[in-house]
């Protein structure tokens, strides 16, 4: 035991994902990595060989990185604007992955004992797992087991009953994971409503598959922050890189507590080339939903799985007999590791991201198989 390390750090487990699996297996050893919601295409030839081109030729290696972003943001905002909203470089910060902006956001709301926190489990564990690292109170309540929304009146009163930490920021993720569940109606409506003490944040990770955004309510709402990222859709997850589009305040705060250079010279030029190619890009997601709504119904027809709908590119389910739910998802997942399938079981049910038509047939197979023993 370190005797110079904060007492509570003891106390947790570091987030170590490893590229095989929980046991570090080589990643050969795995022939659909289902667990991540990646795209499942790399990035097409012609724009690695652009990328290729930029490091030869553009970018300088003993030069720091531009540490203000200036033509990435210009290009993320050019983009964001086409769904309606209207913003410029002064709307945007950004990060190195999303992971980065929720620290900076819990650094500049709550550390110090300033205040806590409030997720709706389950949802992205990382609002949680760095919450913690920094000290920072974590209040957690429910979801509606038929539909995964929010426990709206068990959130709102943990909001009035907080009074020594008083709650600073709400996570939600918009569609949620591992539900995949968009916010509904209500759910908005409340985040409409609540002070303007409360940063609200909206991680929107999943939009490009989606097409759902609440982008347009920012004029209305300078108290919220939307979260977005090039690690989906855009098949730049080994790049991190994410951003966030709030108001000119917001981001001039986020701006302070950023780290300098926090993006390399090559990351900010791979975001900028798929900037530029994201018709190319994207044109796969037409068929990665198409992928989703074939697979829904048929997994809907093994018996011992319990289906949710799913507004993402994830697709979320569950042991139907709840007494053997753990012990069953454990197993479950393990027999299809063996299998070849790599999925996540989290929150009390297993997420499988949608894959190539290949991927997403094996899969099932592999499904039918292990639950038919």
């Amino acid at each position: 035991m370190l005797s110079f390390i904060r007492s509570d750090l003891n106390q947790l487990r570091a987030y170590t994902p490893h590229p095989g699996g929980k046991d570090g297996e080589p990643v050969a050893a795995i022939i659909d990595r289902l667990d991540t919601n990646e795209c499942p295409y790399d990035l097409p030839e012609e724009i690695k060989q652009k990328l290729a081109f930029n490091f030869e030729q553009a970018i300088e290696s003993n030069r720091y990185p531009d540490g203000g972003h200036a033509t990435l943001k210009q290009a993320i905002s050019e983009y964001v604007n086409e769904a309606g909203a209207n913003t410029n470089s002064a709307n945007i910060s950004i990060g190195n992955g999303s992971d980065e902006l929720i620290r900076s956001i819990l650094i500049a709301t709550c550390v110090g004992g300033e205040g806590s926190i409030l997720v709706a489990n389950p949802t992205f564990s990382m609002y949680g797992i760095l919450a913690q690292t920094l000290g920072v109170p974590v209040i957690s309540v429910g979801r509606n087991e038929s539909n995964f929304e929010i426990d709206l009146q068990a959130a709102q009163q943990a909001i009035e009953t907080s009074q020594n930490l008083p709650v600073r920021v709400v996570f939600v993720v918009h569609p949620n994971s591992p539900t995949a569940n968009a916010l509904s109606e209500n759910e908005i409506n409340w985040l409409k409503n609540l002070p303007q003490n409360i940063l609200v944040v909206i991680d929107e990770a999943y939009f490009e598959f989606s097409q759902i955004s609440l982008v347009k309510e920012l004029p209305q709402h300078p108290n919220w922050i939307i979260l977005r990222t090039f690690s989906k859709a855009f098949r730049l997850a080994a790049h991190r890189i994410g951003y966030a589009i709030a108001n000119p305040e917001i981001i001039g705060i986020l701006e302070k507590v950023r780290l300098p250079y926090n993006l390399p010279s090559f990351t900010q030029t791979a975001a900028q080339i798929c900037l530029a190619n994201r018709q190319i890009l994207l044109s796969v997601i037409p068929e990665i939903i198409s992928e989703k709504n074939r697979l829904i119904p048929e997994l809907s027809q093994l018996q011992k799985l319990q289906i949710w709908p799913s507004d993402a590119n994830f697709i979320y389910l569950r042991i139907k007999d709840a007494e053997e739910q753990e012990k069953s998802l454990t197993k479950l997942t393990a027999e299809l590791k063996k299998q070849g399938t790599l999925v996540r079981h989290t929150g009390g049910g297993i997420r499988l991201t949608v894959g190539t038509p290949e991927e997403n047939t094996r899969s099932l197979e592999h499904l039918q198989a292990v639950l038919q023993n």
